[in-house]
């Protein structure tokens, strides 16, 4: 029988001893870290004091895993031996989502969706804009603004046909006609006035329209002052008037002057210099200079207002509008052409007035400035025509009935509904 030695008395083989105080190789337990992770400056984590290998992955000197990519590796290494004081010092600094604290936008929210709301909203309750026209009979002013709109829209009546003569305005009528383009619905109202300025005597010639103007605010107000108001107040309020200047090429008339005076601060005027083919270019250019020094010498101001202008580059646009400029700047007033009849031109079938020398195109921009009018009027002024009607007329309106009632009171009955004003 042979002699077993028991396992527990069997010699343990020599381990080597390990040197003291040497750390592993960084290239088996210290991968290189990402560059800049943890303010370290070299990109290289150090191993701790202690000397112990910290497997990868581990929350250990640098603490640049998935926990922090803030300040876990400065104050992870050096605060004490080991991996518990490295792990205890990524936590205290390390963030889990943004170095910089604040939120990030992380999937589409549908912001952008507000202007498409807005859209169909005012898509399905549609526009309304009132304008004003103001002349001496035969200046124009019913075919300019058929002009304007490509549409008969002025002093529309039964039975009137395309080429009968458009009789001459005996009253202050209002006709109204829904406009559509492009799916969009726009009431337009045309408020015409009697022949202005015709009589012999015109003294407070003026007053019916301008009477006119401030019973529209009136209605407006009645309808904000009652208890049960409709959700839509009608506006009947006039947003714009267009003044139509006599082309005499010499100035203006005292009474032009007295009426954009006294109406000026209760609605928007525009004037315009009315059959514009009547002078030439030069008699043209002269004139328009002629009546801009003389409504800037009376204190005239025609809209755009420069008090109105909210931002600079609202006041860049309309300074172009309002400067007198170089000879060659379309600034106002506008001198127009109206016509509502086509003629061929070159193959094409243009809007005009025929002459012995020629036809005179009410859209080429080189024979008159509609088309400059009628792209400040509607494709960048609109709306804000009618903000300005609102928010300083009607209010400095408001403002001045209220005053005068000492303040807003309450309608006395709701069966009634009528307002104290």
């Amino acid at each position: 029988m042979s002699d077993v030695v028991p396992p527990e008395v069997r010699p343990k083989p020599a381990v080597p001893a390990k040197p003291p105080n040497v750390a592993p190789s960084p290239s088996n337990s210290f991968p290189p870290q990402g560059p800049g992770i943890g303010g370290g400056g070299s990109g290289i984590s150090a191993p701790p004091p202690s000397g112990i290998p910290v497997p990868i992955g581990s929350h250990g000197p640098g603490h640049g895993g998935s926990h922090s990519v803030g300040h876990g590796v400065g104050h992870g290494v050096g605060h004490g031996g080991g991996p518990a004081a490295a792990h205890s010092g990524g936590h205290g600094h390390g963030g889990s989502h943004s170095s910089s604290g604040g939120s990030t936008l992380l999937g589409y929210i549908g912001i952008d969706t507000i202007i498409e709301q807005m859209r169909k909203k005012t898509m399905k309750t549609g526009f309304d804009f009132n304008i004003m026209v103001v002349g001496h009979s035969g200046l124009g002013k019913s075919t300019l603004v058929n002009t304007l709109f490509k549409s008969q829209v002025s002093r529309k009546s039964t039975g009137w046909a395309r080429d009968e003569k458009i009789p001459k305005t005996i009253e202050i009528k209002s006709v109204s006609h829904v406009i559509e383009e492009g799916g969009v619905k726009m009431k337009l109202t045309v408020v015409d006035t009697p022949g202005f300025g015709d009589q012999i005597n015109n003294d407070n010639c003026w007053e019916p329209i301008s009477k006119f103007i401030n019973e529209q605010y009136e209605k407006f107000l009645k309808e904000e002052v009652n208890i049960t108001r409709k959700k839509r107040i009608p506006d009947t309020r006039v947003h714009c008037c267009l003044y139509f200047i006599s082309p005499t090429g010499h100035s203006l008339r005292q009474l032009d002057i007295e009426f954009m005076k006294r109406l000026s601060h209760s609605v928007n005027i525009i004037p315009v210099i009315a059959k514009a083919d009547t002078l030439t270019v030069e008699e043209r250019q002269e004139f328009k200079q002629r009546v801009r020094k003389e409504l800037e010498m009376s204190g005239i101001e025609f809209y755009p207002q420069k008090e109105f202008d909210e931002d600079m580059e609202d006041k860049s646009d309309n300074d172009k509008i309002r400067v007198s400029g170089s000879p060659l700047s379309y600034a106002m007033p506008f001198a127009v052409v109206g016509s509502d009849k086509e003629y061929q031109v070159n193959g094409k079938r243009v809007l005009g007035r025929k002459t012995a020398w020629g036809i005179v195109e009410v859209e080429n921009p080189n024979h008159c400035e509609f088309a400059q009018l009628r792209d400040f009027l509607i494709r960048s002024h609109l709306q804000d025509l009618k903000e300005v009607t609102h928010n300083i007329h009607y209010e400095t309106y408001r403002a001045k009935r209220l005053n005068e009632n000492g303040g807003l009171h309450p309608i006395p009955s709701s069966d009634t509904q009528e307002s104290n004003l």
